[in-house]
C-alpha cells in the first residue's frame, strides 16, 4: 500500500462524491468530464492555489500545516471519519507517528479479562484495528461459533472469515452493510498503522482472493465504529439482530471492546437468551477465551 497513492485515490474519491452545485459553485460547462468537483474548484473553496492543489491530491501531504487540512477537509465536506483519515494520511507521507500512545503488545491484563468474562448477558469481545478477535466471553463465542471451528486459523479474524469463508455471505444477512463496514474499518486502520506488516499481509490476501473485497476497498470509504445494530443468521437460532456499542480501551491503545445486546420484550431478546441456553449445554466453564495473542 503506497501511501501517495491512498492520498490521491481517497482525494479524488471525495472529490467526486460532490457536485458545484452542492459546494455553491456555478457548475460552467454542460460537458464536465469529472464526476463532482475539479481539482480546481477544490482549490477555490480551500483558498489554496490549483498547482499546490495539485500537489495535495498526488499524495505530497508531508509539510501541508493543519489550516490547510482543514480547509481541505472544509473544502470536500468530511465527515469526522474522513478528516481524522486524512490526517493520518498526512502523518504518513510525513513520517510522522500518529498523535497516540504505542500501540497494546502481549497479554491482555488479567482485569480485562475479568471484565469480559462477568458480562454473562452480553456477547463481547476485544478486537485490535485488523479485526482479529483477541478474547471473547462465552455468549460472544456463541455468537461467533461459525468463526470458532476447530480448523480456524488463529486468531480469528472477522475480515477473513467474511470473504474468504464460504459460511461468511449466510452469516452476515446484511451483507452489503456488513462488507462496507469491515472494509471502511481496515481502511481507517490503514491509514492509522500504515507500518503495520500484519495489516498489510491481510489486505494483501484479501485484495487477491476476494473480487468483493477488492471493489469495496477501491472506494476509500473510513469510518468510526462506535454504536449501531448488526444482524447475523445463526445457525441454531436462525437471524437475530442486535445493538452493538465499541468502546475503546485507553490502558491497551488500539483495541476495542464490542459488547452486544437487545432491549426487553423484544424477539432479539428472546433469541439472545435461546443463545445463551445453548451456549450453556456446548461449554459448561463460562469463561473467557483468553487464549489470543495480540
Amino acid at each position: 500500500m503506497s501511501t501517495e497513492s491512498d492520498i490521491r485515490e481517497f482525494l479524488a474519491s471525495r472529490r467526486a462524491k460532490i457536485t458545484p452545485q452542492q459546494a455553491g459553485l456555478p457548475a460552467y460547462g454542460g460537458n464536465r468530464r469529472v464526476p463532482g468537483l475539479r481539482r480546481e474548484e477544490v482549490a477555490i473553496l480551500a483558498g489554496v492555489s490549483v498547482d499546490y492543489y495539485v500537489r495535495l491530491e498526488r499524495g505530497h501531504l508531508a509539510g501541508a500545516s493543519e489550516e490547510v487540512l482543514d480547509s481541505v477537509a472544509n473544502a470536500l465536506r468530511l465527515d469526522d471519519a474522513e478528516r481524522a483519515h486524512l490526517y493520518d494520511l498526512a502523518r504518513a507521507a510525513a513520517q510522522r507517528p500518529a498523535r497516540r500512545p504505542r500501540r497494546a503488545r502481549g497479554p491482555l491484563p488479567d482485569s480485562v479479562l475479568r471484565v469480559l468474562d462477568s458480562m454473562t448477558e452480553s456477547p463481547a469481545f476485544i478486537r485490535n484495528g485488523r479485526l482479529d478477535i483477541l478474547a471473547v466471553n462465552r455468549l460472544g463465542r456463541a455468537l461467533y461459533a461459525p468463526l470458532f471451528t476447530d480448523d480456524a486459523p488463529r486468531p480469528v479474524n472477522i475480515a477473513r472469515f467474511q470473504f474468504l469463508n464460504p459460511d461468511g455471505r449466510d452469516f452476515f444477512p446484511d451483507w452489503e452493510q456488513s462488507v462496507n463496514t469491515t472494509v471502511s474499518l481496515l481502511r481507517t486502520e490503514a491509514g492509522r498503522a500504515p507500518g503495520d506488516s500484519d495489516l498489510t499481509g491481510l489486505i494483501g490476501e484479501l485484495v487477491t482472493c476476494s473480487e468483493e473485497f477488492r471493489t469495496a476497498w477501491a472506494k476509500h470509504n473510513v469510518r468510526l465504529h462506535h454504536t449501531g445494530r448488526k444482524a447475523f443468521r445463526h445457525p441454531t437460532v436462525g437471524e437475530i439482530t442486535l445493538d452493538f456499542d465499541a468502546m475503546q480501551l485507553p490502558a491497551q491503545p488500539g483495541l476495542t471492546l464490542t459488547a452486544y445486546s437487545a432491549a426487553p420484550h423484544t424477539p432479539a431478546h428472546d433469541a439472545l437468551q435461546l443463545l445463551a441456553t445453548w451456549a450453556a449445554t456446548e461449554d459448561a466453564s463460562g469463561a473467557v477465551d483468553r487464549t489470543q495473542s495480540h
